[in-house]
């Protein structure tokens, strides 16, 4: 699939968000936010980077579906994947490596199509909490591909659509700075930022089709 066009793009994620508001997902999704070059205003947009913030499944789910009797061949499912949802959508179930049924796979297998220019990145925690998390570690390792680009705008928390956010996402309007620049600001020294923002393009430059990452902080 081609670049998209910032029109494009914004009507993508709210697609995407309309579908995380309306059906059953595999694990609750708390917000939707969308950072990098959709939230810079870029047009066309190389890749569509989407972030959502989710629930962790304690002590199992409410479904009604008994899990052993889904027969899948797949642990987890009522324990981080919603038992209900699994026994819906069979074709979107995805383990890790464990072959325990992976949450933020699920998520991206039930939501973005495999030939889309779209990441997800799924996380327990906030953008803003996530952001600062992964800043720090990248700075103590040197693992500058692991860091989340900064410069996010949240589209919507818990059903409720921010529509001033859909606008300023379709008219470019976001005020945001450069990568390194952002970078800075959250306290790293400008010649690391400007080391980390160019890791960082290089490995975004590589990415293929549809994309996810998830953590847990």
């Amino acid at each position: 699939m081609t670049d998209l066009s910032r029109e494009e793009a914004v009507a993508r994620v709210e697609d995407l968000v309309a579908r995380v508001d309306e059906e059953p997902m595999p694990v609750p999704v708390r917000e939707i936010w969308v950072f990098g070059d959709a939230a810079l205003g870029l047009d066309p947009v190389e890749r569509l980077d989407i972030y959502l913030t989710k629930d962790i499944l304690v002590g199992g789910d409410d479904s009604d579906t008994d899990p052993h009797e889904l027969a899948l061949g797949v642990d987890g499912i009522g324990e981080t994947v919603r038992a209900d949802w699994a026994a819906e959508h069979t074709e979107h179930v995805r383990t890790n490596a464990n072959g325990y049924a992976a949450p933020e796979k699920c998520l991206a297998a039930h939501l973005v199509d495999d030939d889309e220019p779209v990441h997800l990145e799924v996380c327990n925690a906030s953008f803003d909490d996530n952001v600062t998390q992964r800043l720090e570690g990248a700075l103590a390792t040197g693992d500058y591909e692991q860091i989340l680009d900064p410069r996010g705008a949240c589209l919507w928390v818990d059903g409720q659509r921010s529509d001033e956010a859909f606008r300023k996402l379709r008219d470019g309007d976001f005020v945001l700075p450069t990568l390194s620049g952002a970078l800075e600001m959250l306290g790293a020294d400008p010649d690391v930022a400007e080391e980390a923002a160019d890791a960082l393009r290089a490995y975004r430059e590589r990415q293929e089709g549809a994309t996810v990452r998830g953590d847990v902080v």
